[in-house]
């Protein structure tokens, strides 16, 4: 790309401009520029420079704006750099090939970004304003233990909703738990059954198996599955001693949810719970409300919503059912009710449901009558955060060899073991007890960060190996870069605070991947994509490992050492404020 012009930027002092983020920073004062340059609906198009020989940032708006106005795109790009007020935030802009602007950050306006991020809580990430966000997530049926297939909507979620927190968002967590339904009349039957034979408390510790055993009892013993019957209406009656045993069920479910939760370090508890059966109240005044509105049709006994926005291929309207033949409710029912709950109560300005990206349809469906039906007004976001499929080495979904699904406690059990082999190997010289704790962060860390680097609506495939290689962009990799960074700091003993000066190209580098921080976590929560935050702490991670080869810290001396110490210092916080966004542990030795 042949080069223009080199212009050089005025400096009347260094700019520090904290309360925006770089890309906000640029945008702004760019599009001034090229409003004062005659094209005031131009898009800047600022984005990162491809590769270091074209600066730091690039401005790409010209051509696309010349274009508009028919003019040279050359000839707007140098009017607008002639207009541009970078003063104290750039050194150098060019224009490059038919009207790229390439934008070289100042040394000293990097360097006072990373001191102010480095004596800030926030390390110098600007907070949007603030909203109420629901983040719906998790959501186990407490009929069952928790499987391999709860995985990724447990730390997508969790994941986000720590990052909202961060950003200043008041965040309700829900976890919508499946707790109702004739299953657990078959249950509740079949507790009362283990329960005289004495043995209740010892079925109940393997979830899946009592199910099991319910459901072939169910489906053998016609007695059994009218006693079953029976209980679904006492249930739903309101029987106290049926809802007694009802709830011991549940109870012991979710005991069984928390020691997943406790393992994964995932931020839900009890009181983030509001399961299906929460909304039974509002599901006949739901059908009322859809009726008094015109809304509901009777299509074979059913009570159905046709939708003219979802056609099929003959231009027939899809069906919405909200209400059986039976008079049963479904799904589609309750989280319309869930929907009405989360704006009324909840003053919801933003609603993520993290769940599977199978259920599109569904989602799109809901969200279209939700608005239709007025339960939520046009201003309340409301996302469906879809994810793929969890894929085994065989690239089918993930299963045990006897096709079973997976347990997610033994599949945690199995990283957390698999880690400790690891470590014991590569440091042996580690107390045991060391070991353990390193092996869990490690474990647990590897399977996490495995899903939540890869883009949420693909499926990927589960490899032991590749997730626990401390190369490549994995956890081990970056917890290894935290370690490394805190055993400079045990080297160096105590380090009294220091300015940062940026004067190599490493430390312009490594100075300008920390001061990206804050665009990161603001598409990160704007897009709900945990990926985009995973790539960046491996970039940084990657570009601290080249600062650290070509500007020795220990080695330097004075004020050079002082500055480089407090740089490596701004990383090491921003590792692991980023790895603790996604939910993992940071170490100082493994």
């Amino acid at each position: 790309m042949a080069a223009g012009p080199l212009n050089e930027v005025k400096r009347t002092g260094v700019a520090v401009l904290t309360d925006t983020t770089l890309l906000q920073l640029l945008n702004a004062r760019f599009a001034a520029a090229f409003a004062a340059a005659g094209a005031p609906d131009a898009n800047p198009v600022i984005q990162p420079a491809a590769r270091p020989e074209f600066g730091d940032y690039q401005a790409n708006g010209a051509m696309g704006a010349a274009k508009q106005l028919k003019k040279n795109p050359r000839e707007l790009a140098q009017a607008v750099i002639d207009h541009v007020d970078l003063a104290g935030i750039a050194d150098t802009l060019e224009i490059a090939g038919p009207g790229f602007i390439n934008i070289k950050l100042a040394d000293g306006f990097l360097a006072a970004r990373a001191n102010a991020a480095l004596a800030d809580a926030k390390l110098g990430v600007p907070l949007p304003a603030a909203q109420t966000v629901v983040v719906d997530y998790s959501s186990p049926n407490l009929a069952k233990e928790m499987h391999v297939g709860h995985l990724r909507s447990t730390i997508i979620g969790d994941a986000l909703a720590r990052l909202l927190d961060f950003l200043g968002h008041k965040v309700v967590r829900q976890n919508h738990v499946g707790d109702w339904g004739t299953q657990f009349g078959m249950l509740t039957a079949y507790l009362v059954d283990q329960d005289k034979a004495g043995g209740a408390a010892i079925a109940l510790d393997d979830l899946e198996n009592f199910y099991r055993a319910a459901k072939v009892r169910f489906d053998e013993d016609p007695a059994f599955a009218d006693t079953a019957r029976e209980y679904v209406v006492k249930l739903q009656s309101g029987d106290p001693q049926v809802q007694a045993l009802w709830l011991q069920f549940l109870n012991v479910s979710m005991s069984h949810c928390e020691a997943v939760y406790s393992k994964l370090g995932v931020q839900l508890t009890r009181a983030d719970v509001r399961g299906e059966s929460a909304y039974n109240d509002d599901l006949p005044k739901v059908v009322e409300d859809l009726r008094a509105q015109g809304l509901l049709t009777e299509s074979q006994g059913a009570q159905v919503v046709f939708l003219d926005e979802f056609k099929n291929k003959d231009g027939e309207a899809a069906a919405y059912i909200i209400q059986k033949q039976g008079g049963g409710f479904l799904y589609s029912t309750s989280d319309l009710a869930t929907l009405r709950y989360r704006h009324g109560v909840l003053h919801a300005d933003r609603s993520l449901y993290v769940v599977d990206a199978r259920q599109a349809l569904h989602f799109q469906q809901l969200f279209t009558l939700g608005r239709k039906a007025g339960f939520v007004p046009a201003s309340m976001q409301l996302e469906h955060v879809a994810f793929g499929t969890m894929m085994g080495e065989d690239g089918k979904p993930f299963k045990t060899r006897s096709g079973d699904t997976i347990k997610l406690v033994e599949l945690l059990d199995e990283a957390v073991s698999r880690a400790y082999a690891l470590v014991s190997e590569k440091n042996p010289d580690l107390p045991a007890s060391v070991r353990q704790d390193v092996a869990q962060a490690v474990g647990i860390g590897a399977v996490k960060y495995a899903d939540l680097s890869k883009h949420r609506t693909s499926d990927y495939q589960f490899s032991w190996d590749t997730m626990l290689s401390f190369e490549g962009n994995t956890a081990p990799y970056l917890q290894y870069a935290c370690t490394r960074i805190a055993g400079i700091f045990r080297k160096a003993g105590d380090v009294a605070a220091a300015p940062i000066n940026v004067v190599e190209p490493a430390e312009h580098a490594l100075a300008l991947e920390l001061a990206r921080f804050g665009d990161v976590l603001h598409a990160t929560a704007l897009d709900a994509c945990p990926h985009f935050l995973c790539g960046y702490l491996y970039q940084l991670a990657t570009q601290f490992m080249r600062f650290y080869e070509a500007c020795p810290i220990l080695k330097s001396e004075g004020d050079v050492q002082a500055s480089r110490l407090q740089l490596a210092k701004l990383t090491g916080k921003t590792l692991e404020t980023g790895l603790g966004l996604l939910g993992i542990q940071a170490l100082e030795a493994m």
